[in-house]
């Protein structure tokens, strides 16, 4: 334990790890994941304190995506049982961003299907923003690949934060996903920050990647320095290539944390989709692993977990909902 922990001092200190010590925190059994814990604690107390970020999202806008990415259950080219309907109301979104809010979530995100939007979906999304933006929580959006004009149009309408997953390492990238490339992920990526927008950009893991890919991941993620990193475990959707995959444990979960917490030591790491499922038992470990956030409520077509339940969770573990 004492060689991580002195690892985690390190790095509080300004310091990234050396390629060796990056083998020793890859080459650590599951087993002996508790052996992090320490390290990964120091370092989010160091980002965060006590205090953790509460989002959610909705789903603005369901199925018929171009891409085939194979996780999805939104993308045309699966066979999947999820509602398809277009963009949705302003007004409608606006109350959904009031009703977390008045729970106490602190940011809210319209997130739609598809490669990308119209120039006159853009300008509805704009008008949901400022709704939203008057409710007292910030607004994020995950739209898709978007031109710089169109990103400015949404933070000229109060959109604080970009989101857009890289999925997963770019040496992984071609095993999930062949109707773009990864480099219109980090450009979309790129430009969000250019444009002045905080940026969250993550990964699903549990779809084959190996451990080397979550450290890849980690190296990309940390040179386009991202404000915010979603954690999202595979729960496999029937109709989709990934249907059958089931290589998570929980421990390995933690460990992923763990790597990325180490990895990003003045990151938002939050922990989304699929905590439940593939954590079980040991999901409020998470934080020892080194997370500052959750996502609560629901995800995109599955029901997620209440709001009232996290806050519970957080009071419960001495940490402060913010």
């Amino acid at each position: 334990m004492q060689y991580f922990l002195d690892l985690a001092i390190k790095t509080a200190q300004g310091n990234t790890l050396s390629d060796s010590e990056q083998r020793v925190l890859l080459d650590l059994p599951y087993s002996e994941t508790y052996r992090l814990f320490p390290g990964s604690e120091l370092l989010r107390r160091n980002f965060a304190g006590f205090r953790v970020k509460l989002c959610s999202i909705t789903n603005a806008k369901s199925g018929k995506c171009t891409e085939d990415c194979a996780f999805c259950a939104q993308s045309a080219h699966h066979s999947t049982h999820i509602s398809h309907y277009p963009l949705r109301d302003s007004r409608e979104l606006g109350f959904e961003g009031r009703d977390m809010a008045s729970l106490g979530v602190s940011r809210f995100s319209l997130v739609t299907s598809g490669r990308s939007l119209s120039a006159d979906e853009i300008q509805r999304v704009a008008q949901t923003v400022k709704d939203i933006s008057s409710q007292g929580i910030y607004p994020c959006a995950s739209l898709g690949v978007l031109e710089k004009e169109h990103l400015q149009t949404l933070k000229d309408a109060g959109l604080k934060r970009y989101h857009h997953n890289l999925e997963t390492a770019p040496g992984y990238f071609s095993a999930i996903c062949s109707t773009h490339g990864y480099s219109q992920r980090l450009d979309t990526v790129r430009l969000a920050g250019q444009t002045g927008l905080s940026v969250c950009s993550g990964a699903v893991f549990g779809m084959g990647e190996t451990d080397a890919h979550v450290l890849e991941l980690a190296l990309v993620l940390r040179e386009l320095q991202v404000d915010a990193v979603p954690v999202n475990f595979l729960v496999p959707i029937p109709g989709t290539p990934l249907e059958n995959y089931n290589e998570l444990t929980p421990l390995r979960c933690l460990k992923i944390i763990c790597m990325l917490r180490f990895m990003l030591p003045r990151q938002e790491i939050i922990i989304c989709g699929g905590r439940l499922e593939n954590l079980g038992e040991l999901h409020p470990l998470v934080f020892m692993a080194g997370a500052s956030g959750l996502m609560t409520g629901n995800y995109l077509t599955r029901k997620g977990r209440g709001v009232h339940q996290d806050l519970e969770l957080i009071r419960n573990l001495g940490l402060e909902p913010v």
